[in-house]
Order: structure tokens, then C-alpha cells, then sequence
């Protein structure tokens, strides 16, 4: 006999996990905590106000309707569960602060046994050790038939969005969130147990192993220990296309050029990616963030053109950290990948260690030095919308900074203090489908994840058109709008096709990768146009 592990599906917004913030309501208990549709349910705390006015429930992401109400009081609440509801977690919200969470379950979505026991061939998950855990920490699944390796496996996690006031409970659909490949997530896949560190975005929730035969029931797993709150709000769908274009004028022999096309990154942020169309179809499909196209024998005067067209959905993160909770890990993959020096992000150059080590003084927690480095960069770094040249070294001796090298300085800055931190490269877009290329960053803390750090933004160099209508010094730490569309999360490193190829690379792009282009053979002379991209939707 076995028990089918099918608790209700939910997922629960990031800035729940937080816990009571100062000034937050406070929830003590909740009774039933195992109940039925259309029961009572009591909550008991403390902070919820004498009257209830514009404050709400919200019980497995569901507003009980205004009627569903019985008793609000500031220390006790009774109101009717919805008959749509599912098992989730139950929070308080009071002129927009939200309590703590408290797990309610739908009494119909307890787990019965099962008098017989089909395994069948898809993967199941059976259980999940340490049943909780931190953001980046290492759990092990245990279970059958996940495969004798990855290949197109993933594990999935819960995801939520914050939705909008307006939007009605009832649509609401439970999400989820596979691991980022920037995170060095999975450690270990075999047939009947996977290794791998809890994704940057994931809350408590369900999780479900996928493979080629299947996804299995699902397991709950709890998002603990965070030092803060993430949520993600405000989403935005674009609809873009962009192209390159290549003309050979001379041509002696047998050629072969590749491109290197990037592809916009799917992140907890940047969701729900979408190929609408290609006019070519790639040599390879993916690798680190590019789509490869070939093209052979070129002949001369003849073009080449490669055009690409997505969807994407962009959210605005919002992040609220308790800075004292924070508690630093030694090692780790995100910690050895993401402090490293590089051509790109100098950290390791004298002066930057000189400074970084001035602006940080006696300070050591990891958030409060990257603060400090902000906020420098802000006031001190001469940051401007005019275009500069170079880098972050060039930007430290000349004092003058644009987005691209005030984002690169940044994080040879953190990463200099051992801060993990990539930087990221994309586009802004406003609603009159206007855009531009950009550059920001991105630091990661221990048991919260990647924190997102727009320095141009926080000095006031923001294009006319663009900003979320915020307090911009205060905002572009730690929030980021969703004016974005996202093609790099760090640089990716790429090898050659061939050893006798001559590679091109493009700096200041909308990706941050080492080849764009590649020429091999009797292509004597070649022209390359990369066009920005073009939105054709924004909604």
C-alpha cells in the first residue's frame, strides 16, 4: 500500500517568507487548520486593526468575497473559506503589509491510500531530504524511474506573482520554476535519486520531478530560513524581433561561417519564453544562452539573414532584506564561479581591491558592503546617459561612467569583497515600444538568491520615457521595473567550431558572450549587421 502524495497545488508570493516585518500584522494560529470548503475558519493574532476597511485574506492565493466575512477584530478574524479553494498557505494583509504565513489544508486534497500500487514507468518522487531548506542550499530526492541522467530532466519548484488587485482569485493558476543553469544547481542525477540546491525565486510548495516519460505527483517542500522577501509583480508581455545580416563581397573557396544568435534568458523574472518564428533553423539549438547557426559556401554578394522572434513575460522584484538574518556560506558553486576576476569584471585589479576595501570599512555583511558600493557609484562615479568607452578600469580612472561600464565596475567592486555578482545585459522597452540597450547587475545573497542593482538608474541617468516613477536611488538597490527584456545573466564563455576560425566579439552588446561570429576557409572579406530588436507588442 501506498499513499498518493496529492496535496492541493498552490504556490504562495516570495514576500511571504519573510515572516512578521516590522509592522506587519501577525498571525498566532488558525483553526481548522485541515478543513472543508465553506467552513469557518478563526484567526487568531495580533495587528489586524478593529475594522477591516481595504484589508483582506488570502487563503491559498484567494480573496474570500467581501460577504465571506463574519468577524474582524484586531486579534481575531473569522470568514468563510471560499468553495474554490485549495490547500495553501493563509496570510493577513493590512494596509499592505502582509503577515506571516500559516499552511491551511483542503480537507479533500488529504492523501488516501491506494490499494494497489502501479508504479508504470513515468518518475515518482517519494520523498524529498531535508524536507526544508534555504535558497542555494543542497536536497536530495529520492524516488524511481527519473532516468540515468538529466538530458531534458528538470525538477520543479513552486513560483508565484504577486497579481494584481483587480485580477479575480479564481484564474489564478499554480506555476513553477526549474533551477538556472547560472546557479550550478543540479549536482547529481541517477534513476532513483537527484541532488540539487534550491533555485534563487523558489517558494514552499509543490514539487514535481519531469523527465521524457513524465512528471511526477507531486512532493511539498517549504522555502526556509530566508533573510528577506522577493516578490515579483507587475507583469508585462513583449512581443520582439531582431536579426543579424551577413554579406560576403569575396570569396576564394569553401567557407563557413557560424553566428552565434543570443536568445533571452529564462529567469524567475523573465518568464513563460516563447519562439514565435525563425527564418533559419539553428546547427545547434542551444548552448549557454546563443542559438548556433551555419552557413556553407557562402558565395560573394550574396546575403544572409537570420531573423528571430519571441514572446516573453517581465516582471518587476521588489526585495526586502533583514540584513542582520543574512548568514554567510564559505563555500559553494555560485561562490567560487561568481567571485572570480575576469577580462570583463577586473576584480582582482589593485585599485578596485584598494577601494572596494575603503568603501566596505569595518562593515562585513555581504548586503550592507554592496550598499555601500552603490551608493558610491551613485554619488561618486560620474555616471551619465552620454555613451563612455571601456570598462570598469577606465570608468575608475576617469571617474566617468554609462550604464555598461558602471554595471561592470560594480561587480568587480562586490566580487572583490567576495560577493558573488554578474552583470546583466538586455534592453529597456517603454509602452510606446520604444527601446534601448542596457546594462545592470546582480548580487546574490546566501538563503535569499540574486538581488537585482541598476547603478545608471540610481544616479538619475534614465533615458527619457523609461523609470518606474520611484525614488530612483532608493528603488534601483535591491527592485528592478519591468521596462526589461533580459539576454544575459553573466558572461557565457564559448569555444570555437572550429580551431582554424577567425572569431569576432562584440562589446557593449545587448549579451555579454566571447564569439558572436566565426569564419573558416576561403571567406576572405565579410560584412555583419546585428540589428537591436524591434517590439512589435506590448501588453
Amino acid at each position: 500500500m501506498r499513499r498518493k502524495a496529492l496535496f492541493g497545488t498552490f504556490i504562495v508570493s516570495a514576500a511571504l517568507l519573510s515572516g512578521c516585518l516590522d509592522g506587519a500584522p501577525r498571525i498566532d494560529s488558525i483553526d481548522p487548520r485541515i478543513g472543508n470548503r465553506g467552513e469557518v475558519l478563526t484567526i487568531k493574532g495580533t495587528g489586524f486593526r478593529d475594522e477591516r476597511g481595504e484589508s483582506r485574506v488570502l487563503i491559498a492565493g484567494t480573496a474570500p468575497t467581501a460577504s465571506s466575512y463574519i468577524e474582524w477584530s484586531d486579534t481575531r478574524i473569522t470568514v468563510r473559506i471560499p468553495d474554490f479553494g485549495e490547500s495553501g498557505l493563509v496570510y493577513v494583509s493590512v494596509d499592505g503589509k502582509k503577515s506571516n504565513p500559516t499552511l491551511y489544508t483542503d480537507r479533500a486534497s488529504v492523501p488516501q491510500p491506494v490499494s494497489t500500487a502501479n508504479v508504470g514507468v513515468g518518475p515518482r518522487a517519494v520523498s524529498i531530504d531535508p524536507p526544508k531548506a534555504a535558497v542555494g542550499a543542497s536536497v536530495t530526492i529520492a524516488g524511481l524511474n527519473f532516468g540515468a541522467a538529466r538530458e531534458n530532466g528538470a525538477v520543479l519548484f513552486a513560483w508565484d506573482a504577486e497579481a494584481a488587485p483587480s485580477a479575480p482569485a479564481a484564474v489564478r493558476a499554480p506555476d513553477s520554476i526549474e533551477p538556472s543553469e547560472i546557479e550550478f544547481a543540479y549536482e547529481q542525477w541517477s534513476d532513483r535519486e537527484i541532488r540539487l540546491r534550491v533555485p534563487d525565486g523558489a517558494v514552499s510548495g509543490n514539487l514535481r520531478v519531469r523527465t521524457d516519460r513524465g512528471t511526477s505527483d507531486p512532493l511539498y517542500f517549504e522555502v526556509s530560513d530566508k533573510p528577506g522577501a522577493k516578490t515579483y509583480k507587475d507583469k508585462r508581455t513583449y512581443v520582439f524581433t531582431y536579426s543579424a545580416e551577413i554579406t560576403a563581397p569575396q570569396v576564394s573557396g569553401p567557407n563557413t561561417l557560424y553566428l552565434w544568435m543570443p536568445v533571452p534568458v529564462s529567469a524567475p523574472y523573465q518568464r513563460n519564453r516563447q519562439q514565435l518564428s525563425r527564418s533559419v533553423d539553428p546547427f545547434v539549438e542551444g548552448h549557454r544562452g546563443a542559438a548556433l547557426f551555419q552557413f556553407k559556401d557562402l558565395t560573394a554578394g550574396k546575403q544572409e539573414r537570420v531573423t528571430l522572434s519571441y514572446l516573453v513575460d517581465s516582471y518587476a522584484v521588489e526585495t526586502q532584506i533583514k540584513a542582520s538574518s543574512i548568514k554567510r556560506e564559505q563555500q559553494g558553486p555560485i561562490r567560487s564561479a561568481y567571485t572570480l576576476a575576469t577580462k570583463l569584471v577586473p576584480s582582482d585589479d589593485k585599485e578596485i581591491v584598494k577601494l572596494a576595501e575603503r568603501l566596505a570599512g569595518k562593515e562585513r555583511n555581504p548586503y550592507l558592503q554592496a550598499r555601500r558600493i552603490y551608493d558610491w557609484l551613485r554619488t561618486d562615479a560620474g555616471i551619465a546617459l552620454e555613451t563612455r568607452t571601456g570598462g570598469a578600469l577606465e570608468a575608475l580612472t576617469d571617474k566617468k561612467a554609462d550604464a555598461y561600464s558602471a554595471a561592470l565596475l560594480f561587480c568587480a567592486l562586490v566580487r572583490a569583497r567576495g560577493i558573488p555578482a554578474i552583470p546583466v545585459a538586455g534592453y529597456l522597452v517603454d509602452r510606446s515600444r520604444n527601446s534601448r540597450r542596457h546594462w545592470w547587475a546582480e548580487f546574490w545573497i546566501d538563503g535569499f538568491g540574486w538581488i537585482p542593482v541598476d547603478p545608471a538608474f540610481g544616479a538619475g541617468a534614465i533615458p527619457e520615457g523609461f523609470g518606474a516613477g520611484v525614488d530612483a536611488k532608493e528603488y534601483y538597490f535591491g527592485n528592478i521595473d519591468n521596462q526589461r527584456i533580459v539576454f544575459s545573466r553573466g558572461q557565457s564563455d564559448l569555444s570555437p567550431m572550429d580551431p582554424r576560425g577567425k572569431t569576432v566579439a562584440r562589446t557593449r552588446s545587448y549579451a555579454f558572450q566571447t564569439i558572436w561570429e566565426e569564419s573558416v576557409g576561403g571567406l576572405d572579406a565579410y560584412s555583419s549587421l546585428w540589428n537591436d530588436i524591434e517590439v512589435t507588442g506590448v501588453y
